[in-house]
């Protein structure tokens, strides 16, 4: 036998040649120009569970199924014609038989091997059984997907689909298969889409598709329908292929659609609400301003002042959920700013004489309109009280809002440098209607309150900087 392939002429000594055969880790079978087996290695023999004596001087068609073992022949015949290395079977399916009759998928590379004048046949011969296990169950994943699963090759070839394929898009998998994928892209975005497919096979990675852009499919009809499509790269033995999952959204849209739409009402209707409550309360502050000024009693005008101040407070809040349309919280520092501006307008009669400071953080903290109105009728109590009480005669001072946060928890203060409390004030016994509201609406807050004087005085309330989600019992 000569060793020496007629592609290199390379010098390989008969035993080195038989030595790298039977340690090779695939089986190995030579044939000769009649088709008879004549060397095998120790694979083969595992592979196809003959002993190497039963193997030696046979008909190769011996390892051949029984249905294709008639049509072998001719086969081996076209490839002693035109010798040369390369695949057998290619594009097609290959079957081996092992000595006991059962059957298993190979893959096969031929070698020829110059010997006497004429041509012997090295067979590498592969069980894929394994290989075809995995891709069978590859398979049956991607044909009971949910989702349409379309793969594609490099050069945007489709491959394989799935039934949810068929159903999405109307067309049988017949038609689908080797069709370039831009096929079930509408026309209008075909050229740019093969500009993005390119993109993606150079930078293969798992993602979504189109992030950031609307992305439409095509049916067999040519009707269009939004989509979402995920893809994934996967590697085969013929390079990188893209394997799309596309979910057709059509409903998805519809319903956000509905859903903004009665979004879009429940704003309208919110707008509206605060709106006409801000004006009905504003209404009902101009009617108490009315009765005040018609009213003879110092005692009782200043009653209606204080009742007018507190419907001011909560016509406030409306007032800046309407202006800035979040129906949902308002900027705590923000209202009370506003709030001491109409406090400071109805106690114009300070004469300027007395100071209301605000000490604001720059951090925005934000309150439901559940507990903004509470706070803010609380601000509104105890600076009208040290408008009041604080500066008798024409004694000048200076009345400070603070507002601070810390340790998930919100502090307002409100402090004045007047007279301070008379002796023995107790806050439990106040006789003022306003100082008696303070309690009830701190429990409101589930807060705290605290009491400080001198000089002057000082009112402290510190509540939960978030909405309390407990449920008493």
């Amino acid at each position: 036998m000569d060793t020496k392939s007629d592609a290199g002429r390379s010098p390989v000594g008969e035993d080195s040649f038989r030595r790298v055969v039977e340690w090779s880790p695939t089986a190995m079978v030579m044939v000769d120009g009649e088709g008879r087996i004549v060397l095998a290695n120790a694979q083969a023999e595992r592979v196809f569970g003959y002993s190497r004596a039963e193997l030696l001087g046979q008909p190769v068609e011996l390892l051949v199924p029984e249905r294709f073992a008639a049509a072998h022949p001719s086969f081996r015949r076209s490839f002693l014609a035109d010798p040369h290395p390369r695949p057998m079977g290619s594009g097609r399916d290959l079957y081996a038989r092992r000595r006991d009759g059962s059957e298993f998928p190979v893959e096969i590379g031929l070698t020829p091997i110059e010997s006497g004048g004429g041509f012997m046949v090295l067979a590498a011969i592969v069980d894929i059984t394994e290989r075809k296990r995995l891709e069978e169950r590859f398979r049956r994943v991607v044909e009971y997907a949910p989702s349409a699963m379309v793969m594609i090759d490099r050069s945007g070839s489709i491959v394989l689909v799935n039934a949810q394929t068929e159903q999405l898009f109307g067309y049988p998998r017949s038609a689908l298969i080797g069709q370039p994928i831009e096929m079930l892209v509408p026309e209008r975005l075909r050229g740019e889409h093969v500009h993005f497919r390119r993109g993606f096979v150079a930078v293969p990675q798992a993602r979504p598709m189109g992030v950031g852009r609307d992305l439409f499919a095509c049916r067999a009809d040519g009707s269009e329908f939004p989509v979402e499509i995920g893809l994934n790269p996967i590697d085969t033995e013929e390079g990188v292929m893209v394997l799309a999952s596309v979910v057709d959204i059509t409903e998805r849209q519809r319903a956000q659609q509905k859903l903004e739409g009665a979004l879009q009402e429940k704003t309208v209707l919110l707008n509206e609400v605060h709106h006409r409550v801000k004006n009905n309360l504003q209404v009902i502050s101009s009617l108490l301003n009315l009765q005040a000024t018609h009213a003879s009693d110092d005692r009782l005008r200043g009653i209606l002042a204080e009742s007018q101040n507190r419907v001011r407070a909560m016509a406030l809040t409306h007032q800046l959920l309407y202006e800035r349309k979040d129906y949902s919280r308002i900027d705590l520092g923000e209202y009370l700013d506003r709030l001491a501006q109409l406090l400071l307008g109805s106690y114009r009669e300070g004469g300027g004489r007395i100071v209301l400071r605000r000490l604001m953080p720059n951090t925005a903290h934000y309150l439901d309109l559940d507990r903004a109105i509470p706070c803010g009728l609380i601000v509104n109590e105890l600076v009208t009280n040290a408008f009041k009480h604080a500066f008798p005669g024409e004694r000048s001072g200076e009345i400070r809002i603070e507002l601070s946060a810390q340790d998930g928890e919100i502090e307002l203060v409100v402090v004045d440098d007047g007279v301070g409390f008379p002796a023995g004030f107790e806050m439990e016994r106040v006789r003022s209607l306003g100082l008696q509201l303070v309690p009830l609406l701190v429990d409101q807050l589930g807060g705290r309150f605290a009491v400080g004087s001198g000089p002057g005085a000082r009112f402290s309330l510190r509540f939960p900087s978030a909405p309390s989600t407990g449920v008493a019992s």
